[in-house]
């Protein structure tokens, strides 16, 4: 039997993760966040069974973070993967493109992975119409939710890897 490996993907929070995405990290192995992180108290929210994994966004920079928390800020990569079974995840915050990063693009600079995660645009997406798939889990906080907090969750095997996508009502509208 191959292993099974869950991931909870998350971007954008912006100094706040809405509880209900710290408890589908909670029931993962690794928790993957793509950026636009805003505080530390954000990543000390995340409990994943394994390890956090987290790049820096556009506003991941000393001038917007506290200041006692400019060292963690700092050592935040640009980019960074994740090898799991059956394939490697890259994970950047995508901001580098532009406003709407192109598939294609992040496909041509990360051809050698099965997984593109990146943030940025606050839009979820899942577009598995080539390899690597590219994949954009929307934001995990309060702003420019676009319907709701969300996020995904990827399970991975030697075998297969299936894509879920978590979405909750935004509290703020009801």
């Amino acid at each position: 039997m191959s292993d099974i490996v869950t991931v909870g993907i998350l971007s954008d929070t912006h100094g706040y993760l809405d509880q209900r995405i710290a408890e589908v990290i909670r029931d993962c192995d690794y928790a993957i966040h793509a950026g636009d992180i805003m505080g530390a108290h954000i990543l000390e929210q995340l409990h994943p069974r394994k390890v956090v994994i987290a790049v820096a966004g556009n506003n991941d920079v000393a001038a917007v973070w506290n200041r006692n928390e400019a060292d963690i800020v700092s050592a935040l990569p640009k980019s960074t993967s994740l090898k799991l079974p059956g394939g490697t995840i890259r994970i950047e915050h995508g901001h580098r493109l532009g406003g709407f990063p192109d598939h294609d693009q992040l496909r041509w600079d990360h051809a050698d992975v099965k997984l593109v995660v990146y943030g940025h645009t606050h839009k979820r997406v899942i577009d598995q119409q080539a390899e690597p798939w590219i994949v954009n889990p929307g934001a995990a906080g309060r702003e420019r939710t676009k319907g709701g907090p969300s996020c995904l969750v990827l399970t991975a095997s030697e075998i297969e890897w299936t894509i879920e996508t978590v979405l909750f009502a935004d509290t703020e509208a009801a």
